[in-house]
């Protein structure tokens, strides 16, 4: 069983997770709450995005910038599968 890299990389992982249970969050929220640096919480960012796992918007609120994160179909379907992937793994560990 191959794990999807863009998926298991445990800072990749912690963002899919966040952004499936939580939906659209923004990137201060994303950087508190992960305890991420600016720089590594957007090379997860963009490489999720050329991914096509994560939609970006920046956009300006009130004259200040304000980038959100979502997940798109794909990135929740790419979570799910690596969701059952290792609820199988650890139902195989079960069965010895």
């Amino acid at each position: 069983m191959d794990l999807d890299k863009l998926v298991h990389q445990p800072t990749r992982l912690e963002l899919f997770a966040y952004l499936y249970r939580r939906g659209e969050s923004s990137f201060t929220d994303l950087r508190e709450d992960l305890d991420l640096t600016e720089g590594n919480l957007s090379s997860h960012l963009q490489r999720m995005e050329d991914a096509g796992a994560v939609e970006v918007n920046k956009e300006f609120v009130d004259k200040r910038p304000r980038t959100t994160a979502v997940l798109t179909d794909d990135g929740e379907e790419l979570f799910e599968e690596h969701v059952q992937q290792l609820e199988s793994l650890i139902d195989a560990l079960d069965d010895e």
